[in-house]
């Protein structure tokens, strides 16, 4: 038999079986049938999570061979389309329309419905996290039934970000918007203290902001600005040439550690479409270094210059394990699981190498670190955090395990890993 692992290749399923569903009636019936038998059903995206948060003892069911249907809704602003097409084929179809999304996430290949059942996030102090554009969602309930649930209906809030523990979502509503193009610009060398300064408006410099470290030294590796253009005005808003005593690079190809620089997306202040700039990556290419471990947490941005000052402290530990940290922001939202409910996030992210035990081993130092802040987990990514943490950080787990268990009182949806975390309830 095949193994079945991850994206990244760290995590093998243990599911003994996984079905491609061709069909928004084949989910139907696999869940119907595990229903009636007592089984459990996980939903299976483009397989980007470094946990066992989407693996399961029963069956795992794909929705990425599901047609994506794309169908417009011109007077209430939106795209319902299928929950397992990649990010980066529904933004092609959109803008080959004059639409857009809000924003994107830094790798295009993941699906809409993974993306958003884990709290996905681009970056920009502005910005909702991927998962607030959605308005709809269409799901496969407990008894095999198609549900439709839309913004404003009780309980909605908690069901976005879901994790997949009440249903599989088979199609998504997306809010969508004219158009845009971005100019994407790379500064190096910038001194920490001169960003942790104002923070705020470092990270608000531009329509997105990513920050690149390693930890050590005074300065950072690069800033990253994706710069929001004026329509049909591409010199507008101007980009300086330095920032923060830092130049701006003047290349089109950029560069990160140990990753293709053609596998990125243009820089160098070229204007291009919103959906071909804002992602890090492009579609086409190696979705970031493919042989990694990823870590995420999830701080009021407000804390940002304190809690930074605690990892730099770290830095020794860290780097030798590390590619790179990248630090990203979003505006707060009021969904019940996501990282930016009801605060402003700043968003620490390590992206390892592929080192298990090592990254195990520093990971309770970086989690002491940020236990002062109230650091909420990315649900898709290795971290240590108890359920009796996890439930002090993340205020509305309780609310969101009694709808879970209200929407599948069987548990078929459930699995060790929800559990074991306090989103649903001990089988």
């Amino acid at each position: 038999m095949t193994l079945e692992r991850n994206w990244a290749g760290t995590h093998t399923f243990a599911a003994p079986r996984i079905v491609n569903a061709a069909s928004v009636d084949e989910v139907r019936a696999l869940v119907g049938g595990a229903a009636r038998t007592g089984g459990r059903v996980r939903a299976l995206g483009t397989r980007h999570s470094f946990t066992d948060l989407a693996d399961s003892d029963g069956t795992l069911v794909t929705v990425i061979d599901i047609p994506a249907d794309p169908v417009l809704d011109e007077a209430a602003g939106t795209v319902t389309i299928g929950a397992g097409t990649r990010y980066g084929i529904a933004a092609a179809w959109l803008a080959e329309r004059g639409l857009a999304l809000h924003n994107m996430g830094s790798l295009p290949h993941i699906s809409i419905g993974g993306a958003i059942a884990t709290g996905t996030h681009g970056s920009g102090n502005g910005n909702g996290i991927l998962s607030t554009a959605v308005s709809g969602l269409d799901y496969v309930d407990a008894q095999g039934d198609l549900v439709h649930a839309r913004r404003g209906d009780p309980g909605f809030d908690g069901l976005v970000v879901g994790l997949g523990a009440y249903g599989v979502v088979v199609r998504v509503t997306l809010d969508v918007q004219p158009a845009y193009r971005v100019r994407q610009d790379v500064f190096r060398d910038v001194p920490w203290d001169a960003v942790l300064a104002d923070f705020e408006a470092a990270t608000g410099a531009a329509y997105s902001v990513s920050i690149f470290t390693n930890w050590l030294g005074d300065t950072i590796e690069q800033v990253w600005w994706k710069t929001r253009l004026t329509p049909g005005d591409d010199t507008m808003p101007e980009v300086p040439d330095s920032w923060l005593e830092a130049d701006r690079d003047p290349l089109t190809a950029g560069n990160l550690v140990e990753t293709d620089p053609n596998n990125l997306t243009l820089q160098g202040g070229v204007p291009g479409e919103w959906w071909e700039r804002l992602p890090h990556f492009r579609l086409e290419s190696t979705p970031s270094n493919g042989d990694e471990i990823q870590t995420e947490y999830f701080i009021d941005r407000a804390d940002g210059p304190a809690a930074i000052a605690a990892l730099r402290a770290l830095g020794e530990r860290i780097a030798p394990l590390l590619l790179v940290t990248e630090l990203r922001t979003a505006a707060a939202d009021k969904l019940w699981l996501s990282g930016a409910y009801h605060r402003d996030m700043l968003a620490v992210h390590f992206t390892w190498r592929n080192l298990p035990e090592e990254v195990h081993a520093v990971l309770p130092a970086i989690e002491e670190a940020l236990a002062p802040f109230g650091a909420r987990p990315h649900w898709g990514k290795l971290n240590l955090l108890s359920a009796e943490r996890i439930a002090e950080v993340s205020p509305r787990v309780a609310d969101a395990r009694d709808l879970f268990e209200r929407l599948d009182p069987a548990g078929t949806f459930s699995n060790a890993h929800l559990e074991r975390i306090g989103v649903r309830r001990p089988r």
